[in-house]
């Protein structure tokens, strides 16, 4: 059983390093191609940073075991909230009081509701992915247009940089990310999922369950370590918008595309305690958004030790 956890290692770093790479290929060669760094920013990195999330949730569906990929959405949007800004608050007090979010945060619970709605009608069909889509596409279109204001206006510093970007890197660079990215991502989630699934047949759990704990912890990793060094450089703005932007996605374009390869059944524990963690979760955050709550060292240990009672629960 220690070859699988080691597999299943492999294909979360394998999962991260090519969701990386591709993310810097995209970007640079959007770019070059004249893209404006505005719709790379809004588009190409957002859907990169999400690939390895995005690759597991259509190979679990293809491979008949969509309860991972389910777990893997809920259990991410709960860690990203409890241990991704939890674990950084332990290192150094995020000062969310100076910061803005209230608008996204009200669409990240909308989007929340809307998700748990939806569950509530049966299992997950292209129908229900479709109208997540179209949520996206709809909040991405606000953005694009509100964006694009800011920058008709002159509110947009020209010298913001997006991420990944890289003006002197060579072309032969930019195909080589882009292999290595498209290769990797599969090849990662393959050995993921099908080692995840040897793990939980071995344990006698379900595959919800390790999409809930295993998969969704390793698939949190990028999110925590922007959130710490976004913590100990006193920028919570981009901690939190890290959560929000990334829960939102998660809901939305992560469950509404793998939908589409096949339905994805909601088990009924899911609708009696999981969903509403996640739900809770979600609302913790209301002090930080809404009454100019810091997220403290306090705060910071209790969100930790919160989701590790959670996960305990869970297991047993």
């Amino acid at each position: 059983m220690t070859v699988e956890f080691l597999t299943a290692g492999l294909g979360l770093v394998i999962l991260l390093i090519a969701g990386d790479t591709l993310v810097k290929g995209a970007v640079n060669l959007s770019l070059r191609l004249g893209l404006p760094a505005l719709i790379v920013s809004l588009t190409v990195v957002a859907f990169g940073t999400s690939a390895p999330e995005l690759l597991i949730a259509i190979d679990s569906v293809l491979e008949d075991v969509p309860g991972l990929a389910l777990g893997n959405v809920v259990g991410s949007n709960t860690a990203n909230v409890l241990m991704v800004l939890g674990v950084p608050a332990i290192l150094a007090t995020m000062h969310t009081s100076m910061c803005n979010s209230r608008r996204d945060y009200l669409i990240m619970i909308a989007s929340t509701v809307l998700f748990i709605g939806l569950c509530f009608t049966g299992a997950l069909t292209w129908i229900h992915g479709l109208i997540l889509l179209a949520a996206l596409f709809i909040i991405l279109g606000r953005s694009f247009r509100e964006a694009l204001a800011h920058r008709a206006a002159g509110k947009e510093a020209e010298e913001e940089e997006v991420e990944g970007a890289d003006a002197n890197l060579p072309g032969w660079r930019i195909a080589v990310y882009l292999v290595l990215g498209l290769i990797g991502l599969p090849v990662g989630a393959d050995l993921l999922v099908k080692s995840s699934v040897t793990i939980a047949e071995a344990y006698n759990v379900s595959d919800t369950v390790i999409g809930l704990t295993l998969v969704a912890i390793g698939t949190s990793l990028p999110e925590l370590a922007t959130t710490v060094m976004a913590a100990l450089r006193r920028h919570a703005d981009v901690a939190l918008g890290n959560v929000i932007g990334s829960n939102m996605f998660n809901l939305l374009a992560i469950t509404g595309i793998a939908t589409l390869v096949g339905p994805i059944p909601v088990p009924p524990e899911f609708l009696r305690f999981d969903l509403w963690v996640m739900l809770a979760a979600s609302l913790i955050m209301i002090p930080f958004v809404f009454m100019r709550q810091d997220i403290t060292r306090i705060w910071g240990i209790g969100l930790t030790a919160i989701y590790g009672v959670y996960l305990v629960f869970v297991l047993i």
